[in-house]
C-alpha cells in the first residue's frame, strides 16, 4: 500500500516541477528540459528528478548547476503547491535512456537499410 502513495507523490512532484521550471524560473542557463520521472524515497526524505535537456554536454552541466543553486526556490514552490508535512529534498540527474534510445533506433534504422541493399 505504501508503494501506490510514494508513487503517487512521485507523479505530482514531477507534474508540479515541470510546471515551476517551464513557468516560475527565469534563469537563462537553464535550456529546453523535460523532467522524464521522479522517484521518491519511501519516508519522503529525497526526491531523484530525471531530467533530459536538449543541447550540447557543455549547456547539459550549465543546466544542472542552475537547477542545483535553485532546488530551494522549487522546493519553496513545491511546498506550496503539495500538501505535505515535509517536502523531499531535490537531487537532479540526467535521464540518459533517450538518448541511448535514439542511437538504438538509428543503428537499427542502418542494418535495416544494409539488407535492404543486398
Amino acid at each position: 500500500m505504501a508503494k501506490i502513495r510514494v508513487g503517487r507523490v512521485g507523479e505530482q512532484i514531477k507534474k508540479e516541477i515541470s510546471q515551476i521550471i517551464q513557468s516560475e524560473l527565469k534563469d537563462p542557463r537553464i535550456g529546453f528540459i523535460t523532467v522524464t520521472g521522479v522517484d521518491v524515497t519511501n519516508d519522503f526524505s529525497q526526491a531523484k528528478v530525471y531530467l533530459s535537456v536538449l543541447g550540447s554536454d557543455e549547456q547539459k552541466q550549465e543546466t544542472l548547476k542552475a537547477l542545483g543553486r535553485s532546488s530551494g526556490f522549487i522546493r519553496a514552490e513545491l511546498g506550496k503547491r503539495i500538501r505535505m508535512r515535509k517536502i523531499p529534498e531535490l537531487l537532479f540527474k540526467f535521464d540518459a535512456s533517450i538518448d541511448y534510445g535514439s542511437k538504438i533506433e538509428s543503428l537499427l534504422h542502418q542494418i535495416n537499410e544494409g539488407n535492404a541493399n543486398l
